[in-house]
């Protein structure tokens, strides 16, 4: 049995990503699961994480560009699965440790400077220890980081040491 090829799989991979986007969505306007900052930001690393599958699988390329789509996508990831572990870590504090809630995204980017915001979303809020979702135990922040980790696994596979096996 063979596998599909290199660009077929990456396609595979950047459809998935758009899964996940379409899930996120749908709990968001259908659930009406509001997101919460780190919420949002874990949705930036799978929208990157996808279009690196997406370009990879467009531009089809030689061993050189297949490394370089492999480390963005394991970057991206890495991203994701960091912003997810610490979501993961507020919702688990007990709760007289867990911050205060703070303003919303918006109103943070329009009143403060970029750097400012990353560093107040990074800290967390009281918003994102709440956990509204499950999914066979699992928080959406937990299912983020294990499907980031395993899709920035799949990269490096795929886009190198699959390379080395043909």
């Amino acid at each position: 049995m063979t596998l599909p090829n290199k660009r077929s799989l990456n396609l595979a991979a950047a459809l998935a990503c758009a899964g996940m986007m379409v899930y996120a969505l749908y709990s968001q306007h259908v659930l009406l699961l509001d997101p919460c900052p780190l919420c949002i930001l874990q949705r930036v690393a799978v929208i990157a994480i996808g279009l690196v599958f997406l370009i990879a699988a467009l531009h089809n390329p030689g061993r050189v560009g297949s490394r370089i789509y492999a480390v963005l996508g394991v970057v991206c990831a890495a991203a994701g699965a960091a912003v997810a572990g610490w979501h993961v870590r507020l919702q688990n504090l007990p709760a007289d440790e867990v911050p205060s809630c703070g303003p919303g995204l918006e109103y943070m980017v329009e009143n403060f400077p970029l750097r400012d915001v990353l560093g107040m979303v990074l800290k967390g809020s009281g918003e994102c220890a709440e956990v509204a979702w499950r999914f066979l135990g699992l928080t959406m922040p937990t299912w983020v980081l294990i499907n980031v980790s395993l899709l920035g696994a799949f990269a490096l596979w795929n886009n190198v040491f699959r390379r080395l096996e043909q």
